[in-house]
């Protein structure tokens, strides 16, 4: 089955469906989403499928150990709020898919921004680009400026730093304390983590000295810096490419061994 993505635009004064949502929650979606975009073939996700991406150790921050039950109860509030559907038929196998694209009001290309920060949470602008191009094309950070512009005026994204080099941003769907404290994190620079580089240990005392656009050879830096960030997203997208193939061939391990117990073999 592949994505559905809404056909019918809400009006812009219409209230806002999503809701904040615990780190679990977003895990579940952020993983439904990344999988339905990405590995097709195995979505709708099954409970044990949902439970083993959320505990993936690339393109996931923080890195989480849950039981299937704790990705059981998350999935049933998620239902309850009407952002995930289950689906039966899949014989004694129920199956589990997002209604995102209605319950954010947003298209292919703001999901894919959404899901990334819902997996890693707050990122660089350049980070997130490379990241969500595996999913959607976004061709460069000029690209993904208006998808940002549009996911921000929808209160869906929250900027951490000011614009410029080294904007950091992040989803809205926190819960509004955990939102604060990430908030006061990088009011007072200490917002890095393992998603992030919010450009560097902020100067403890001292005038803060800007590097001058005519220096010599500030062009040659900048262009080597560009190349670097684009060098680093791809390692990222073949990590994740990795990974994601892991995944799939551990889904289709489970699904002949399910048969095989269903045949009797």
């Amino acid at each position: 089955m592949t994505e559905n993505p809404a056909t019918v635009n809400q009006p812009e004064t219409a209230e806002p469906r999503w809701r904040p949502l615990s780190a679990i929650e977003r895990r579940v979606v952020g993983v439904l989403v990344e999988k339905a975009k990405t590995t097709p073939d195995g979505y709708p996700m099954s409970l044990k499928a949902i439970c083993t991406a959320s505990n993936q150790k690339s393109n996931r921050a923080p890195l989480m150990n849950l039981e299937p039950d704790d990705v059981e109860e998350a999935l049933d509030r998620l239902r309850d709020l009407g952002a995930v559907g289950m689906i039966e038929g899949y014989g004694r196998v129920s199956k589990y898919r997002h209604y995102l694209y209605d319950w954010l009001g947003v298209d292919k290309v703001e999901l894919a921004v959404m899901a990334e920060l819902l997996l890693r949470g707050a990122q660089t602008v350049g980070e997130l680009r490379g990241r969500a191009a595996r999913m959607e094309p976004i061709a460069d950070l000029a690209a993904l400026r208006p998808v940002l512009d549009s996911l921000k005026a929808k209160k869906l994204v929250v900027a951490l730093t000011p614009e410029g080099r080294g904007h950091v941003v992040t989803h809205g769907l926190y819960r509004p304390e955990e939102l604060k404290k990430v908030e006061a994190q990088y009011a007072q620079g200490r917002g890095g983590h393992p998603g992030s580089s919010p450009g560097g240990p902020i100067p403890t005392n001292g005038p803060v000295v800007s590097p001058s656009p005519e220096a010599p050879g500030a062009g040659e830096a900048e262009r080597l810096r560009r190349e670097l960030d684009e060098i680093r997203s791809h390692v990222v997208q073949l990590k994740n490419d990795l990974e994601d193939l892991r995944v799939q061939n551990d889904r289709i391990h489970d699904e002949l061994r399910e048969l095989k117990d269903a045949l009797g073999a």
